[in-house]
Order: C-alpha cells, then sequence, then structure tokens
C-alpha cells in the first residue's frame, strides 16, 4: 500500500481556527488508532498500525514545528514546558521505533504496542494540561487561527516515521527521504502563519 490514507485535523469538517482544538482532534484520532490496532489482527492489523506510525509521525512534527515555538516564546516558563515534553516525545518515538521493526503478529507485538499506548497517553494528557489550555490562554484568536494553518501545512508534508533523538522538526525532518523536505516545510509553515 503506497499511499496510507491518515485521518488529518479537518477530517471531520470543522472549522480549523483554532490550534488547540485542531490537534486535540488529533489526539482523538490516535487513541481511535490505538483502539483499531489493539482490536484487529492480521492484514487490518498492519494496516490500522501503518496509519497509527503515520498519524503520530506527523502529529509530533506539527507541534515542534508550530506548537513548541510559541509555547517556548509565550508562556511563563515555556522553556520548560517544551523541555518535558520533547522529553515525554523522544522516549514514545523510541518505543515506536522499536515497536516499527516488529511484524504485527508477533506475540510481543501487543504488549509493546499497549507499553507505547501508556506513553503516548500521559503525553497527550501533559501536553494538554501544560501546554495547549496556557496557549488559549496567551493566543488570541487570529493567533490560534495562525497555528492552525501552519499545523495543517506540516501535516501535508511531514515524514511518515519518527525519528527518536530528533526532537526538532528541522532536525526530524532532515533525516526524512528528501532533503529539501526541511526547506518545504518550513516555507509551508511560514506562508501559512503570513511570514513568506
Amino acid at each position: 500500500m503506497s499511499d496510507i490514507h491518515t485521518p488529518q485535523a479537518g477530517d471531520d469538517r470543522a472549522p480549523d481556527v483554532d490550534v488547540v482544538a485542531l490537534l486535540m482532534r488529533q489526539h482523538g484520532d490516535i487513541r481511535n488508532l490505538f483502539d483499531e490496532v489493539e482490536q484487529s489482527s492480521g492484514e487490518e492489523r498492519r494496516d490500522a498500525f501503518r496509519r497509527l506510525v503515520r498519524l503520530l509521525a506527523v502529529h509530533e512534527t506539527a507541534e515542534e514545528e508550530v506548537v513548541h515555538p510559541f509555547a517556548r516564546r509565550a508562556l511563563p516558563g515555556g522553556e520548560g514546558v517544551v523541555k518535558d515534553r520533547l522529553a515525554e516525545e523522544k522516549e514514545a518515538k523510541e518505543s515506536l521505533a522499536a515497536l516499527d521493526g516488529t511484524d504485527t503478529d508477533d506475540p510481543q507485538f501487543l504488549p509493546r504496542l499497549r507499553e507505547l499506548r501508556t506513553a503516548v497517553q500521559e503525553h497527550a494528557r501533559a501536553e494538554e494540561r501544560y501546554e495547549f489550555s496556557h496557549i488559549r490562554r496567551h493566543a488570541d484568536v487570529t493567533t490560534l487561527a495562525s497555528m492552525a494553518r501552519a499545523v495543517k501545512a506540516a501535516e501535508a508534508i511531514a515524514p511518515t516515521h519518527p525519528h527518536p533523538g530528533v526532537e526538532s522538526a528541522a532536525a526530524n525532518l532532515a533525516l526524512g527521504p528528501v532533503a529539501a523536505l526541511m526547506d518545504r516545510t518550513k516555507d509551508a509553515v511560514r506562508r501559512a502563519m503570513g511570514k513568506g
């Protein structure tokens, strides 16, 4: 399957005028994909897992490119908040990278998937509590909408696999199959945020 469809924030046709609402919808999509992987088998499980890997990679890349820079600048203690989220992301990416090489029929797959799910859900709760809620308080509606457009732009060209140890969008994208991906992503995000 060369064209893997993963849920994209906005697939539900809700207006993307608030980056926090958009990312929260992605958190829901991620939870649903974990359910789908756990409850399926054979080729259905492999397909659901490929979609989960892609969505996690897309989601984290978008956050690294758009959300974390804003949080660093605008939130009280933002540097520490982002540092903690990046440490969580690194741990989750390492688990995901190890799991990505495991056959979905392997007896160790589901226990490892459940460990990954726990790490991802704890990370999502921390983002929602320590980053997203504060972004809503510190960003006006124009900034929230601009960030939402930038997340959508980053999603469109994000890598399909996470790269552990690379918790910055620029470095993550540079490890992608095409070196120009990094520049295209930055350009897309800048255009979406009205800076280019």
